[in-house]
């Protein structure tokens, strides 16, 4: 390889390391925010993914709930334009009879506005992403994602700025949050899922996880997946910089058997490692952003009451679901088909006890960081997870199968939209 192109390579990974950050670092800048922001409350905003709801709960403490937001307002006129149209009604019910398990997907991901005053949410079924007013329940804005399916999303740092993957049009949008003009787009692999900001805002990297609803889910078929990749872009320009082939890299580590669908995913506080979920894999690996390779891996416990039939696992998930304590010393892990969490120590990789959840589908951190929070989308109730013990905290009843959990801001005395 010549020296100037080892020397440009060189530079760019030198560059996503010190600017990539997780959710860690992003929760810190939320509980900052909550103890400056005149007239702003932080709060946990949970999607209730089946019934198009959001529950809207206390990020510390009791996480007792505070009010609930409808996030399907326009659905008769959202159904009367699917009925109209039969490419999208064949959409419309392929989404319901494959990812969604028979059920329809109203809201996948969700964040709220700086002032406190909407929150953004994206919804599968209907393929776009809205903005909410908290006051009245009223849509301020919609944008119809390429395609026919809305799915991941991520804020920038300033909160100005949302990118939604469109999962079947293999292209992340990047929106103005107050205004849902788009600012840009790019191309990913095969069904772009997870986004994740860079701590500055100035790169986007867009995990995409290929097909997962067809069954052929043996490591010979693994092929049929599609272009499943890494990839990071500008933030301001859309451009790409670097694409990571996670195939690549597994089949270095003696991994070949494994699929390179990159799941959820966490950047380490020192912001030089990044530990992510695989298709079909109970437990999660660490790639080392400068050096580009992956440096270890955590196998987690399996349930003996879950099936070895691959088949059974919604949407190839066995684990769905990390994130990590603002110290970086913690991670925590959703065994999503193994009905347990758990609390790894990021230095030994030593898992702590297995708490028991029902089909846990997401991880996150509580607004003090103390806790980490996981959606129990079997019981229809999110958990708190003691950082420092392992073990459960508590447990608050939401709606019908909470997925995405997400941090955010209310005005002070909100309790709900009006009439609700």
């Amino acid at each position: 390889m010549p020296a100037s192109r080892t020397r440009h390579l060189c530079s760019v990974a030198a560059a996503l390391v010190l600017t990539a950050a997780g959710p860690a670092a992003a929760t810190s800048a939320a509980s900052a925010a909550a103890d400056t922001s005149d007239g702003l409350r932080e709060v946990m905003f949970v999607g209730n993914n089946w019934d198009g709801t959001a529950d809207v709960i206390r990020s510390t403490g009791d996480f007792a709930k505070i009010g609930r937001i409808d996030v399907v307002p326009d659905k008769a006129a959202r159904m009367a334009e699917i009925n109209a149209d039969p490419i999208k009604w064949i959409y419309f019910q392929a989404i319901r009879n494959g990812v969604g398990e028979g059920h329809d997907q109203f809201a996948d991901d969700m964040y709220s506005t700086p002032d406190g005053r909407s929150v953004v949410v994206s919804r599968p079924s209907f393929a776009d992403v809205v903005s909410l007013d908290l006051a009245t329940g009223k849509v301020n804005w919609r944008f119809p994602v390429a395609g026919y399916r809305s799915d991941h999303m991520a804020v920038s740092p300033d909160g100005t700025r949302v990118a939604v993957s469109a999962s079947t049009a293999n292209t992340v949008h990047v929106l103005d949050i107050a205004t849902g003009r788009q600012l840009g787009s790019f191309a990913t692999g095969d069904k772009p899922h997870e986004n994740i900001f860079s701590r500055d805002g100035k790169y986007i990297w867009n995990m995409s996880i290929g097909d997962v609803n067809t069954a052929l889910d043996d490591p010979i078929w693994d092929w049929t997946k599609g272009d499943r990749r890494i990839t990071v872009v500008d933030a301001t320009t859309y451009k790409q910089v670097k694409v990571i082939d996670m195939r690549q890299r597994l089949d270095a580590f003696g991994l070949k058997n494994y699929s390179d669908a990159v799941r959820p995913a966490v950047f380490s506080s020192d912001e030089s490692k990044l530990y992510f979920q695989v298709s079909f894999f109970n437990g999660f690996l660490e790639y080392d952003v400068a050096a580009d390779r992956i440096t270890r891996m955590k196998t987690l416990p399996k349930n003996p009451a879950t099936s070895e039939d691959r088949t059974t696992w919604v949407n190839d998930s066995r684990h769905h679901g990390i994130s990590m304590n603002p110290a970086g010393t913690k991670l925590c892990v959703a065994g999503t088909m193994d009905d347990y969490a758990t609390v790894v120590d990021r230095a030994t990789l030593q898992e702590g006890p297995l708490v028991t959840a029902s089909k846990p589908y997401w991880a996150t951190i509580s607004g003090d960081g103390k806790d980490c929070i996981v959606s129990e989308s079997g019981a229809d109730q999110v958990t708190a997870i003691d950082f420092a013990t392992g073990r459960k905290v508590t447990s608050v009843s939401v709606g019908d199968h909470p997925q995405r959990v997400r941090l955010g801001h209310v005005q002070a005395d909100w309790t709900g939209p009006e009439g609700s």
